[in-house]
């Protein structure tokens, strides 16, 4: 089962398209959730669609929330065709407003106390009596609308305060996916919400000022369709989103389908890897063989190890000499790794890779971070 954790690596996490990616299902990222909320355990939840990857490879800080975030979701059907096509056993679509209908709708003792953060007019108001008015597994705790300031202007003290006095063991911001990012990484460790997470289309979906597409719609990945009818001033970003998906797909996704594939037939069988003292307080992880799904647990318990030892503020650096093949399952591992180092103040490097081992993290589309 998941383990929630924002300083772990045991996370069964796949990279695609250079973001990594937790192995759940709806049910068990519900469960994730629940349990967040009963052990009292801080939860940021991120839901990458296509339009959420494409602002993060444009945007480094972007881009880290995803990586510093405890539970990564695939709420887009174009990210499920592509791991489809990859092997990577991203099997369904989990969507953020998909998540908050199953909570709200589902009856518990004691409700999940709810606040909204953003959307447009009054939408946050709107959204808080409707939870009220209809929700069994919910029930809304404070709502508001900072306006159009910059992130810096909508994390006062005075908000802030707001939101904890509410008490929330969720809260739910909408203020655009780049905005409401950066705001949650700005004000994660001064809020007292367990679970946080963007979910900007459910303010307006449970404030009833936008309706939902059909479930046919989205099982058929059209939902973008549905919302373009509704919100018309959507079709450019969606336009240039799938603009950017099908050069994506030419010139990473069917490569790289190719190319594992011949590389599977000629590489080695199994994983060896040591763990030795570099460079004063570093680490130096060393690779040989194929690191790949089959040997998932002993690379994440050797990186759990590499973490529980390590000094804050050491680099380590991972020897890829004798490696002659890695697929995505591992690479998520390892950026879930470089991640949690660089949150320590520390360094992280891929050293020593050969032409095939570089190809493949290029194709992934995890050289930006991992290469760096």
């Amino acid at each position: 089962m998941q383990e929630l954790s924002g300083d772990k690596t045991s996370r069964a996490c796949w990279s695609l398209m250079g973001l990594p990616f937790d192995q759940v299902d709806s049910g068990q990222a519900v469960e994730i959730i629940d349990r967040a909320i009963k052990a009292r355990r801080k939860c940021f939840l991120s839901t990458p669609n296509l339009n959420f990857i494409v602002q993060a490879k444009r945007d480094q800080s972007f881009f880290q929330s995803v990586l510093f975030s405890d539970l990564v979701v695939a709420d887009g059907m174009p990210v499920i065709w592509t791991a489809r096509l990859l092997g990577i056993p991203l099997k369904s679509r989990v969507a953020g407003s998909s998540l908050f209908e199953i909570l709200q709708n589902t009856r518990r003792d004691k409700p999940i106390s709810v606040f909204f953060f953003g959307g447009q007019g009054t939408a946050a108001r709107d959204a808080a009596e409707n939870l009220n008015r209809k929700s069994v597994g919910m029930i809304a705790c404070g709502a508001l609308n900072p306006g159009t300031g910059s992130v810096e202007s909508m994390s006062s003290d005075e908000i802030i305060e707001l939101i904890n006095r509410a008490e929330p063991d969720f809260l739910v911001v909408a203020l655009g996916a780049k905005k409401g990012q950066q705001w949650i990484m700005r004000n994660r460790e001064r809020l007292n919400a367990l679970v946080i997470s963007h979910l900007g289309a459910v303010v307006n979906f449970v404030g009833d000022s936008v309706q939902r597409a059909p479930l046919r719609w989205q099982q058929l990945g059209l939902e973008w369709l549905w919302r373009i009818v509704q919100e018309p001033l959507l079709w450019k970003r969606y336009f240039f989103d799938g603009l950017w998906f099908l050069r994506f797909m030419v010139s990473h996704v069917l490569p790289l389908a190719i190319y594992q594939k011949c590389l599977r037939r000629t590489a080695s069988e199994g994983l060896s890897l040591d763990m030795v003292a570099d460079r004063g307080d570093g680490m130096r992880l060393v690779l040989a063989g194929s690191a790949t799904v089959a040997d998932g647990a002993l690379l994440k318990s050797s990186c759990l190890r590499l973490l529980d030892e390590l000094q804050p503020g050491a680099r380590v650096s991972v020897d890829c000499a004798n490696l002659d093949y890695i697929d995505s399952s591992a690479l998520g591992t390892l950026m879930l790794l470089k991640a949690n180092i660089l949150r320590r103040g520390g360094g992280f490097e891929l050293c020593h890779l050969n032409t095939r081992i570089k190809r493949l993290v290029h194709l992934h589309g995890a050289d930006e971070f991992l290469l760096e």
